[in-house]
């Protein structure tokens, strides 16, 4: 007996590419579904007609004109395509004899990217929480760190990490441009591992990162930021990375790439990986990491950097930093708005000098344009350069409409006589 379903079915195939190709609004996008497991399915390509409008209609278009507001960007077709194979073969990288070309494809991304952070090698993670939890965990194998200290911004996921590890957690506080602020470190950090963040969530920071001579360990979370290193222009904002002992990168952010997407690198991976690595007498090969078993996570992000290249992506990167300058600029020669400060990395934090407007201006806003976050207690907006196809003069022009009363849409408004 055999089972259709593990076999390719062309029509239904085609059915879902046409459905990719052009999303079809149903009159009801959420699907119907029963309340309890189905004894009976609907069928394949009945199903596929039911979730259409919620997985593809009703998602945020992340490359869309309008799209400016999250860390999440739109993905190249091709990590489509090859993110399909990967799922009709769902290899594990654990067992060799399943996936021999995969492991290879993952040895080569790491290959390409790790020399751009001065790393030496390392590995896929679905995330940089994972990527940056697997470092701490290195961090206390290699050197026995008891403590980690981060500044104030640095993501949730160094918190989380020191609390799964049982590590103390350090909290410092951050400057006027968001980075990390050495007059208050602690004296010694003999102990400790300091995080350092290139990109904070909430408004794109890069702290020193020639911080951390007298730390046990220095680890990077370049989750945001770190693809810049790509970039002729922009690889200088990281300058210094190169004396971390690990680094985290999100392949999901700046690269690009589909969720779950990251990589975590060591400056020595040959002691990390033996730190963190574990046998079984099942396994042919060590676990190394967090994971067990370990899909071909690798192959959209290759397949990206082999069709587009370093200068593909750098051209993609420096774009959107373009258009966040563009969008900084805007707002700064603006009277009605106040920019935090000059984008670093492309987040762009801003807002209304009239904070009582904050409420209907965000609503005058593009939809998708804009995110809101708090800084020190206060409300503020946030654009985020991660998509290079946003219409940013649109954008512009939203920002304006919605701040300017009619009659008055100069960007520059004149100078009272």
């Amino acid at each position: 007996m055999t089972f259709d379903a593990f076999h390719a079915d062309a029509a239904g195939l085609r059915f879902a590419l046409e459905r990719l190709l052009k999303p079809a609004l149903g009159s009801d996008p959420t699907p119907s579904l029963p309340a309890m497991l189905p004894a009976e399915g609907i069928g394949a390509e009945r199903a596929l007609r039911e979730l259409a409008p919620a997985l593809l209609a009703q998602a945020a278009d992340l490359g869309a004109p309008d799209a400016f507001a999250h860390m999440d960007p739109p993905t190249p077709w091709i990590s489509w395509a090859v993110t399909l194979w990967t799922a009709s073969r769902n290899q594990n990288l654990l067992h060799p004899t399943t996936a021999p070309a995969a492991r290879g494809l993952e040895r080569s991304v790491v290959d390409w990217l790790a020399p751009l952070f001065g790393m030496d090698g390392g590995h896929m993670t679905p995330g940089s929480t994972v990527a940056n939890l697997t470092a701490l965990w290195a961090a206390r194998e290699c050197r026995g760190i008891r403590r980690a200290v981060a500044s104030e911004d640095a993501h949730l996921s160094i918190r989380k990490a020191a609390d799964i590890l049982g590590l103390d957690y350090q909290s410092v506080p951050t400057g006027a441009d968001g980075g990390l602020r050495n007059a208050d470190m602690p004296s010694d950090l003999s102990d400790a591992c300091l995080v350092l963040t290139a990109g904070t969530t909430s408004r794109g920071a890069v702290d020193d990162l020639g911080l951390g001579d007298d730390a046990a360990w220095v680890h990077v979370d370049a989750a945001w930021a770190g693809p810049l290193r790509l970039s002729a222009r922009y690889a200088a904002t990281l300058d210094g990375i190169g004396r971390a002992d690990s680094v985290a990168v999100s392949a999901h952010k700046w690269l690009f790439q589909p969720k779950e997407s990251a990589l975590v690198l060591f400056k020595d991976t040959a002691a990390s990986h033996a730190a963190i690595s574990y046998g079984d007498n099942y396994l042919a090969v060590p676990n190394v990491g967090l994971l067990g078993s370990h899909g071909a996570t690798a192959a959209p992000l290759l397949a990206t950097l082999l069709a587009y290249g370093r200068s593909g992506l750098a051209q993609w990167i420096d774009q959107s930093m373009n258009y966040a300058e563009r969008l900084a600029d805007a707002v700064s020669t603006n009277r009605s708005l106040e920019l935090l400060a000059p984008p670093q990395t492309g987040v762009i934090v801003w807002r209304p000098r009239d904070t009582a407007t904050l409420g209907p201006a965000f609503d005058a806003l593009p939809q998708g344009s804009t995110s809101r976050i708090m800084i020190l207690g206060e409300t503020w907006f946030r654009n985020v350069a991660a998509n290079p196809n946003v219409d940013i003069d649109q954008l512009i022009a939203g920002i304006k409409d919605a701040f300017e009363p009619a009659g008055r849409r100069g960007i520059n408004p004149p100078a009272e006589e």
